[in-house]
């Protein structure tokens, strides 16, 4: 920030550091954490009184800013000086003592600084002047926006002091700002110079400060209103539902919304009464997490800055629909809806067109405006049609007319969008325009209105003033308004707020401040919001308690509860373990390995000290599960080293006091299945299971016929007992078999290992060699024909082997994008046809008609096709996925086989008829060696030809909607190449395009407007003879086209050669000559250009939307 003529560059590096920039230049990087931190001197000595504080209704305690007190330390700009003693003995920084703004310390920072900056490379003596704020606190998350003007005082009456002006974003790692050689010593210690006397020199500081960022400014109590945080980029959101909250009629109309029933997470109009609610009533800044959660947004969309009128428009739009059949119907056109009359009169003949029209805001052009007036102006301007721009009036033909619209009448609330972002053709870019743009805070729009009303005439006041800072490709947002209407004016920055003046909220932000460093010129007014003066008791009438639903109230508050519960509940969760209980039922119908099914299986969780005992564990659950504590018994889930969870028992004589963490191990969750008396024959307690001589064991039942397994539930069994004694009795009886029925006995060891179980005579002990609690056993009845099947599924090992390769495959219709699916379980031993036939059988088709492709899990995206003749199984398909990764296989139903679609290429073309319409999408299978004349005999399987055509076909290709080349019929599909930029189509020769003779030709023609580089729309051949005039080759086009003749009076017809033009003039004579349409030699000679014929006209297709993957236009999808 020095002088021209200054060089600093030496003194900078002598001092460590440049001008305009901080003295404590360090590399570190910034710490993000939001911590809110005290401010140094927290003690405001504003007093608001004890009284409950309501957002909206603003503090009057101070009734202007000019009405701050020095001793003020919330005010936003302060004069302050600082004399700094023995000025020519300077050696080290001299601080001055703080002066406090914004709740901030300011200090003038003095020190003397070495340069080599001269030209003859001495070293020369500067003084550095410096501001500093906030110096000397520890925090990382503060920030604050100033300007300030530096100053060295004269002490001659008749010299002015001299004066620098900063502007910068302190924080803490540039908590100071200023400049290093702000004057020569030999300067400032001159007599003459008049800055110091007694050998003193008195500077002073100007600082105007915006309200700081991650510090203790509390907004509630110095504004009454409280801001709104920052989701990452969500400050065109924030400003924009602050303007919607101070419309006071619109937040009553808000409130009584009828939202009783609806989803708390997708209602848009609850989220936004919880919005407005708590901006009326929090201390705090208000989140806004739930309400664009409610809008279907991801995280993403809070993380990009979107367009702060398109949101405006979708926001209200949503709201008028969602208020339509309530007790508010109507609310948004009757505050926000004016009309206007757009109209074309005929000057010649009595003819006059006319639309009436709504809207909801008006955009104002302001590149080349003074101000709102001259936009107005220039909006309502009318403009003459002429030339060939003549307007068709039906039956009186082409007229000269006027083309404009006046506007009927202006809402209550006005919303007006400056356009800012204008398009730039030269860069295909938004730009965004800074020009000064004044606007008045009162504005009457009587002149634009077609009849103005005496009685209530269109007068307004200034409301809100939304604010960019930035360019075309980010910036920030706040937003200046004046709640009241009062010339009271609070800006609102994200989650902080604060008084502003007048001028700050009107004048600094017309934008194009090129010189004035207190206000940025990238700043500028976005959007304005008047209000009509003869509705503005209604429109800003106050909002109280009385106007908000005791029915929405309640159901705030209960949120607000459970709010508090859950971060109780979070604050705490260190003390707590979940514990998660099952009980026997949840192990009825598990058709798997183990008990039951870790991802399906319902638990009932119980939030458990960690430090309460087991015995307090026990007493907790009768409680929950409705039992006596003799009538319950624990067993947790334990993880076997082979991988299966089984129940273990605990040593309830030993453990009872013990405390829950040290039992479970630190394990959180901790799983355990609770054993219980039989609910429908209570007994007052559990049967006394001893831990040293009996075993819990599960009992399963497979049934070969269904192949299913069914749950037998659990059983004692003393290790010493037989088998045949102990367990084939409860064995019998529970699995419904008559006594002595013949079975075979299986132990579920692992996944795929299951052992059959014999001789039955023999203890338990002796026969499973590694019994442990949570053993599972399998019975079968044993039946010799089934034993004599010999399949998979006649034993429980077979079942339980098959069972280990099922797996559930989820497959998805290629051709539909939001198709659900459907899953089937399949073995990965099947093969291609095993898999394609099991699908074939659900979809109802033939299994030659699908087409299946592969699932690339890791890049989320549609893989290769397989092919039917896959020699792999399932499981080679899904090689690469993690273990509970979903699989997934998409398929395609076909019209041709799938063996005969493998020995043939696909080819997509555009099939166009004689009349150049591009009727469908051919999609070809010719075979993979074949040529183009197999190719269009596969096209005539498709398509229909017109009566008395040639029945003759041709490919073209296309590029850029210009014919590139027409392929011979004998060339070999290989050799054409891949679409890409190109496209393929297929169309009937014309009967006269057949037979040409020596003096004729087929010329391309291409559509273009303006520049040949801008075509457009189908391309086609056209029969051109040898010195035939060209008005001739002009109607054959038109017939060709069937475009009237006024139409077609506006087209132009120009040779293009070589990337040039070259117009023929309807009535000039020329004649064609045949040599000017032979292939031109380019440069270099490899390459031969084709002449065409270029037709140059409006292209009057709508144009492609300029959003990009990056840009995505806002949409509300509740």
């Amino acid at each position: 920030m020095a002088d021209e003529d200054d060089d600093p560059s030496a003194a900078a590096a002598a001092a460590g550091k440049d001008d305009d920039v901080p003295l404590n230049d360090e590399d570190d990087e910034e710490d993000m954490d939001t911590v809110e931190v005290d401010a140094e001197r927290p003690v405001d000595p504003l007093s608001l009184g004890d009284g409950p504080k309501v957002n909206g209704d603003i503090l009057v305690a101070i009734n202007n800013l000019d009405d701050y007190t020095e001793d003020d330390e919330s005010r936003a700009e302060a004069t302050f000086q600082y004399t700094v003693q023995n000025i020519s003995r300077l050696k080290e920084s001299s601080l001055s003592s703080a002066c406090y703004v914004r709740n901030l310390p300011w200090k003038i920072m003095a020190m003397l600084r070495t340069s080599m900056n001269t030209p003859e490379k001495h070293s020369q003596k500067n003084f550095g002047f410096f501001l500093q704020c906030n110096g000397e606190s520890d925090s990382v998350t503060w920030s604050c926006n100033a300007a300030a003007e530096l100053r060295i005082l004269n002490h001659k009456s008749d010299s002015k002091p001299l004066c620098r002006k900063i502007q910068h974003l302190f924080y803490s790692k540039e908590n100071d700002w200023g400049f290093s050689n702000f004057i020569t010593m030999s300067e400032l210690l001159d007599p003459e110079k008049g800055y110091v006397k007694d050998d003193a020199v008195t500077l002073e500081v100007f600082v105007k400060a915006d309200a700081p960022h991650g510090v203790s400014w509390d907004s509630k109590k110095h504004t009454g209103c409280v801001g709104l945080k920052n989701q990452g980029a969500t400050c065109y959101m924030n400003s924009l539902l602050q303007t919607l909250f101070f419309t006071n009629q619109l937040r009553k109309a808000v409130y009584l919304m009828p939202t009783e029933t609806d989803d708390s997470t997708k209602c848009v109009a609850l989220a936004l009464q919880r919005v407005f609610y708590e901006l009326q009533f929090s201390d705090k800044p208000v989140g806004t997490k739930k309400l664009t959660k409610s809008f279907g947004w991801e995280t993403l969309d809070s993380f990009m800055q979107h367009d702060v009128q398109e949101l405006c428009r979708v926001l209200l739009e949503n709201m008028e629909s969602k208020m339509k059949g309530t007790c508010v119907d109507g609310m948004i056109p009757k505050l926000f809806k004016g009309r206007m009359q757009s109209y074309i009169r005929c000057k010649e003949v009595d003819h006059l067109s006319s639309q009436t029209e709504a809207f909801y805001d008006i955009q104002l052009n302001i590149k080349g405006k003074h101000n709102i007036l001259e936009s107005f102006r220039d909006y309502v301007t009318v403009e003459t049609l002429e030339g060939d721009n003549r307007y068709d009036a039906g039956p009186h033909g082409l007229q000269e007319a006027e083309k404009g619209v006046i506007f009927l009448s202006f809402p209550p609330v006005l919303h007006l969008q400056l356009m800012r972002f204008q398009y730039d053709p030269i860069t295909d870019n938004n730009v965004k325009v800074n020009d000064r743009f004044e606007f008045p805070e009162h504005l009457s729009l009587d002149q634009f209105l077609q009849v103005s009303e005496p009685h209530d005439p269109a007068d307004y006041i200034l409301h809100a003033v939304l604010v960019h800072s930035g360019d075309n490709h980010g910036g920030h947002y706040v937003v200046y308004i004046n709640p009241k209407g009062d010339g009271k004016w609070f800006k609102f920055d994200d989650d902080v707020v604060s008084r502003c003046k007048k001028n700050e909220a009107i004048e600094h932000n017309f934008g194009g401040h090129d010189d004035d460093i207190i206000v940025r010129q990238c700043t500028n007014a976005y959007m304005l919001v008047y209000i009509r003066k003869s509705h503005i008791d209604t429109v800003l009438a106050p909002v109280g308690e009385e106007d908000i639903p005791e029915s929405l109230k309640n159901r705030l508050l209960e949120e607000k509860q459970l709010e508090a519960q859950r971060r109780k509940e979070r604050n705490e969760a260190h003390l707590y373990m979940q514990v998660q209980v099952l009980l026997e039922d949840a192990f009825d119908g598990h058709q798997g390995n183990d008990l039951f099914d870790v991802d399906r299986v319902h638990y009932r969780s119980f939030r458990v000290k960690k430090s309460s005992t087991l015995s307090e564990f026990l007493q907790l659950l009768s409680h929950g599960l409705n039992f006596d504590v003799p009538q319950i018994r624990p067993w947790p889930f334990n993880l076997r080293t082979n991988q299966t969870l089984r129940p273990t028992a605990l040593d309830m004589e030993n453990d009872i006091g013990r405390t829950m963490q040290d039992i479970a191990e630190n394990e959180n969750p901790w799983t355990v299945f609770v054993e219980t008396v039989d609910p429908e024959n209570v007994v007052p307690k559990l049967p006394t299971f001893e831990k040293d001589s009996d075993v819990l064991l599960f009992l399963k039942k497979y049934d070969p016929k269904s192949r299913s397994v069914t749950y037998c539930g659990h059983v004692y069994v003393a290790i010493a007992e037989r088998i045949c004694d102990c367990l084939l009795p409860i064995i019998w009886q529970r699995g419904n078999l008559p006594h002595g029925t013949e079975i075979l006995l299986y132990e579920e060891v692992k996944p795929n290992m299951v052992e059959e179980i014999k001789p039955l005579c023999e203890p338990l002990e002796k026969v499973l060699d590694e019994l442990m609690d949570g053993d599972v056993l399998i019975f079968q009845k044993y039946e010799s024909e089934q034993m004599a099947a010999k399949n998979e599924y006649t034993t429980a090992k077979g079942f339980f082997r098959e069972l280990y390769f099922r797996t559930e495959v989820t497959f998805y219709d290629k051709l539909s994008y939001s198709d659900p699916g459907f899953t089937l379980q399949l073995s990965q031993k099947m093969n291609y046809d095993q898999v394609a036939n099991a699908v074939a059988e659900y979809l109802d088709t033939d299994p030659y008609l699908l087409q299946f492709f592969k699932y690339q899990g890791y890049r989320d995206v549609l893989g290769n096709p397989i092919k039917c003749t896959y020699e792999g199984q399932l499981k080679d398909i899904f090689a690469g996925f993690k273990p509970k990764q979903s699989k997934k296989i998409y398929y395609q139903k076909l019209s041709i086989r799938i063996d005969e679609l493998e020995n043939k290429r696909q080819f997509k073309c555009i099939w166009t008829n004689s009349q150049l319409k591009e009727e469908k999408e051919l999609v070809l299978y010719p075979n993979k060696s074949g040529t183009v004349q197999d190719l269009l005999d596969e096209a005539r399987k498709q398509i229909q030809l017109l009566e008395n055509s040639s029945g003759r076909l041709r490919l073209l290709e296309i590029i850029s909607s210009k014919i590139f080349n027409v392929q011979k019929e004998d060339v070999i599909l290989d050799c054409l190449s891949s679409p890409g930029t190109k496209t393929y189509r297929i169309e009937e020769i014309p009967k006269d395009e057949l037979d040409l003779g020596p003096d004729e030709m087929l010329v391309p023609v291409a559509h273009f407007q303006k520049e040949i580089f801008s075509t457009f729309g189908v391309p086609f051949f056209i029969r051109i003879k040898n010195r035939e005039p060209f008005a001739a080759v002009r109607e054959r086009i038109q017939a060709k086209l069937e475009v009237p003749d006024k139409e077609f009076e506006k087209f132009k017809l120009a040779i293009v050669i070589m990337g040039r033009q070259k117009y023929i003039a309807d009535d000039c004579g020329d004649v064609v000559r045949i040599e000017d349409f032979q292939p031109q030699t380019m440069q270099g000679g490899s390459m031969q250009a084709r002449p065409w014929i270029g037709l140059d006209h409006i292209n009057k297709t709508p144009r492609p939307s300029r959003y990009t993957c990056l840009e995505k236009p806002i949409k509300i999808h509740n």
